[in-house]
């Protein structure tokens, strides 16, 4: 097996070097002091193709695989944790569940705004009692007419503060135990959702990472994602295609830490 990157992959790993230290590391620091979501870098970002990078070009994507993703991640999360976070999300939590599990309409609607910067995702499944045992999950949403009606609480929600897209989980059939969960695409402006408590993240401030509250919220019913029942599936798919970035935002950190020490023992008297 030949593990060697591409010519492509070696000329994204260098601009997005490039970019990273000339754009990114500058403010780092100040946004992770600040918490201040890094709007601007996310626009510049989308203007490299890096908020579609896994998308195909009829949706507005890059077209790379996800190796290019992973070498994305890392070189970003080497100056900046924040960004890194932000466009790991934003990508395999988000746009590759619509890509995977959407209908054409959603992919249309969804799919271009996510990889341009006009919108921004978050994916939601983690609850205050439930991380990744899905099945632990309280959410609940019942079929009403053409409305799905959605309550429960999820949490430590990347960039929930400032998206405008959400992947959500939620039981459609408790009897069902995980076969009865269900996936949802929710939109920022729906009547019942709010957002909760902001989490203090050390390392990645910068996230908008928050709580989301829905209570009585109606979701259209063309906004079910996939069939009832599929979201235990969508979910343990995208969580196991996120953990590769998971680990590349590590070894970019890592990596970051690493120049820093070797910088400062030049440097040091």
């Amino acid at each position: 097996m030949n593990f060697d990157l591409t010519n492509d992959q070696k000329m994204l790993k260098d601009q997005v070097r490039k970019f990273a230290e000339t754009e990114l590391a500058p403010m780092a620091p100040e946004i992770d002091k600040s918490g201040e979501f890094p709007w601007n870098n996310i626009k510049k970002m989308a203007k490299m193709g890096l908020l579609g990078i896994i998308v195909p070009e009829e949706y507005g994507g890059s077209a790379f695989d996800f190796v290019s993703l992973a070498i994305a991640i890392e070189e970003i999360s080497r100056v900046c944790a924040s960004s890194g976070v932000i466009v790991a999300v934003n990508n395999s939590l988000v746009s590759y569940p619509i890509l995977q599990c959407g209908n054409e309409e959603q992919k249309k609607k969804h799919l271009p705004p996510l990889c341009n910067g006009e919108k921004l995702g978050a994916f939601g499944l983690t609850e205050p009692n439930a991380g990744s045992d899905v099945a632990a999950m309280e959410a609940t949403a019942r079929l009403e007419g053409n409305h799905y009606i959605l309550n429960g609480t999820k949490r430590f929600i990347t960039n929930a503060g400032e998206a405008d897209v959400f992947v959500v989980f939620a039981y459609t059939n408790k009897e069902l135990k995980h076969k009865g969960i269900s996936a949802f695409i929710v939109e920022r402006d729906t009547p019942g959702f709010s957002l909760g408590k902001h989490e203090d993240l050390m390392g990645i401030r910068a996230t908008a990472n928050c709580e989301l509250i829905f209570e009585d919220c109606k979701i259209p019913k063309e906004n079910l994602l996939g069939k009832e029942g599929d979201g235990f599936k969508i979910a343990m798919h995208t969580i196991d295609v996120s953990r590769i970035d998971i680990g590349a935002q590590a070894v970019g950190i890592a990596q970051g830490a690493l120049d820093e020490a070797v910088k400062y023992s030049k440097e040091r008297k």
